[in-house]
């Protein structure tokens, strides 16, 4: 995994899991602290995130409206939007465009 920006946008790549949390962690706590307004998370190198990986992303949410700041996911592969769905975190997430339409359910 790296994560590579600054305070206002942070792109991520690589996988986003149980091994490289800690660092992801550190890295977006950093950013949400250390700015203020939108912090962008561009995902759109991510290859894949577990269910660490996705915690990871919620604690950043978390302290970002703690700090007054939004945290916008850019970019979401359509593999981790279906998770968002199935999760439900899409209704909670700030999502920079929406999701695709193929990864709401269907009514």
């Amino acid at each position: 995994m790296h994560i590579r920006g600054d305070h206002a946008e942070l792109v991520v790549g690589g996988r986003l899991d149980v091994r490289s949390a800690a660092d992801a962690r550190t890295v977006l706590h950093s950013a949400v602290d250390d700015g203020v307004g939108d912090l962008v998370l561009d995902l759109t190198g991510l290859d894949s995130w577990d269910a660490t990986g996705l915690g990871v992303i919620m604690g950043a949410h978390r302290r970002a409206g703690r700090c007054g700041r939004r945290l916008v996911l850019r970019g979401v592969p359509p593999q981790m939007q279906r998770l968002l769905v199935a999760t439900r975190l899409h209704r909670i997430l700030a999502i920079e465009g929406g999701l695709a339409a193929e990864s709401l359910p269907r009514v």
